[in-house]
């Protein structure tokens, strides 16, 4: 019986990179419903399929949302949340719009433009650090 590994490889590297993605409404409305968030979330795991990303929990609230993100080292993050915030900021305005533009009724924007990416796993710094320091050098 093999063990998965937490590592993911590609092309001439092994990684293991996981992210917390919090992604908060404009203005800190509490816009979303429940069924706006399983929208949203179908439609951000359908987003994420296509860039190479596996969104591995999602999770929200009336006002921002939690992903934990495994994303390959090629994947630029900041490209990625652009367009994550783009594409299901739109989808979300075409499917909800009525409901939205009580809270939004004088911009296209659904997301603030601040988003906030934590690494995440793996060890802690500390046992990393202590790793690292008793490597020993050849003499």
């Amino acid at each position: 019986m093999s063990k998965k590994s937490s590592y993911g490889a590609h092309y001439h590297c092994v990684y293991n990179l996981k992210y917390h993605l919090v992604l908060v409404t404009k203005y800190r409305r509490k816009a979303f419903t429940n069924q706006m968030l399983n929208d949203l979330e179908e439609k951000i795991r359908e987003l994420a399929d296509k860039w190479g990303v596996t969104i591995l929990e999602f999770r929200g609230e009336a006002d921002h949302v939690h992903l934990l993100l495994d994303m390959n080292p090629s994947i630029q993050p900041s490209k990625f949340i652009n367009n994550l915030k783009t594409v299901s900021s739109r989808y979300m305005k075409k499917i909800h719009g009525e409901h939205l533009k009580r809270y939004y009724w004088g911009t296209n924007a659904m997301w603030s433009r601040a988003y906030c990416l934590i690494t995440a796993g793996g060890a802690p710094l500390s046992v990393l650090k202590q790793y690292i320091e008793t490597q020993e050098r050849p003499h």
